[in-house]
């Protein structure tokens, strides 16, 4: 297992948005919509579609969350084909695939991709100089957990 993987100047970001959160991340995304543009964007179903219309840039729609949508993500994640998870979730409201959600988002830890989950850590993630560069993210060290006898 390689030990870094290198994450491109052009990123490919998924984009998700619980339902009481997707107005949020549609206005975040329109107000970047000069720096999202540069990049290769992925989204979750409905949230998807509303991107695409309202930055008119191609977006690569996988399935609603709640229809698996979020394990598409983890498993782009897991085949080093996502570089960024932007991820608006509402903390006040369960929802049904909620186990989904979290294996999101401890495949981000996993696979140490950057993780934003409101709009403050997107900006912050967005205008880091970082975002706008090859990277070489480090990955951790799982040789003891794959040789371990079951």
């Amino acid at each position: 297992m390689p030990s870094s993987r290198t994450l491109p100047a052009r990123k490919r970001i998924a984009l998700v948005a619980h339902d009481h959160k997707k107005s949020e991340l549609i206005e975040w995304a329109s107000y970047n919509k000069a720096v999202l543009s540069r990049h290769e964007l992925y989204a979750t179903g409905t949230t998807g579609k509303l991107i695409e219309e309202c930055l008119d840039v191609p977006v690569r729609k996988l399935l609603s969350g709640p229809l698996g949508g979020d394990q598409q993500i983890g498993s782009l994640i897991a085949e080093g084909k996502i570089d960024v998870v932007i991820f608006f979730w509402d903390p006040m409201e369960a929802l049904p695939h909620d186990p989904d959600i979290k294996a999101l988002l401890r495949l981000c830890v996993v696979w140490n991709i950057p993780v934003a989950s409101n709009r403050t850590s997107a900006d912050f993630l967005l205008t880091s100089p970082l975002m706008h560069q090859d990277y070489a993210a480090s990955l951790p060290d799982y040789s003891q957990y794959l040789s371990r006898k079951v």
